[in-house]
């Protein structure tokens, strides 16, 4: 039976006894009923496994003991999608949490000339992804990046390979076809795509044009295609 999962932000690798924080300690003791002497397994997101035992536990507190300590490396190949923010939120949390599960390591949410949403709880879509995270037993947290604007983010981050999703007639790559041996940044653009201007202001600072498939997808859907593709080609 695979041990529960915990997200402790700051655990480190010399701890002994550690006092849960306040979520794992509802999810644990009052949620998951765990007594003294149960093992867990917590990770602070940075590629740091620990296992640890429940020792102690009252009405507003737990305390643990570290038994052993793993260290998972990251992935040295980014990979890195730069995703519209959706009119419908549902939609953005679905994506969020899927791109967690594939092993995103960097979330850019964009505002584009066509993005309609333009308000949202950061605090929520951060904790869909530690929530997906624990899920799939993973040790890495993706970083979830605040809202900028599309033509901050292509002057911006420094990518070895990146590229452009969009419905536009072009020359396009097929991404699925794409060996990602280096850094990588895929752009997602909002219901309505992105506009000429901001594909071609993309394609001066670099961005290749790309196909995600024969069919025109959802901004949600392009963005786990694309980000299945990043996990299986590299």
């Amino acid at each position: 039976m695979q041990l529960p999962f915990f997200y402790e932000p700051m655990l480190t690798n010399n701890a002994s006894l550690f006092t849960l924080s306040a979520d794992s300690f509802k999810h644990s003791v009052l949620v998951l009923r765990m007594k003294v002497n149960d093992a867990m397994h917590l990770t602070n997101g940075m590629g740091l496994l620990c296992r640890a035992i429940l020792v102690s536990a009252d009405k507003k507190h737990a305390i643990v003991q570290i038994q052993s300590f793993q260290f998972f490396p990251k992935n040295e190949i980014v990979a890195s999608i730069g995703i519209s923010l959706l009119k419908n939120a549902t939609r953005l949390e679905w994506f969020l949490e899927k791109a967690t599960e594939l092993g995103i390591h960097n979330i850019y949410l964009l505002q584009c000339s066509r993005t309609e949403k333009q308000h949202f709880r950061f605090d929520r879509l951060n904790g869909i992804i530690v929530v997906a995270m624990l899920q799939s037993q993973q040790t890495w947290l993706p970083i979830l990046h605040e809202p900028q604007t599309v033509d901050n983010l292509i002057n911006q981050e420094p990518y070895n390979n990146k590229f452009i999703a969009h419905c536009e007639v072009a020359n396009k790559l097929y991404l699925q076809q794409i060996a990602i041996k280096e850094s990588t940044l895929v752009l997602i653009g909002p219901e309505g795509d992105f506009t000429p201007t901001e594909i071609e202001i993309a394609q001066a600072n670099g961005f290749k044009d790309i196909s995600l498939g024969n069919t025109r997808l959802r901004t949600e859907t392009a963005g786990v295609v694309a980000a299945t593709f990043l996990a299986l080609n590299r």
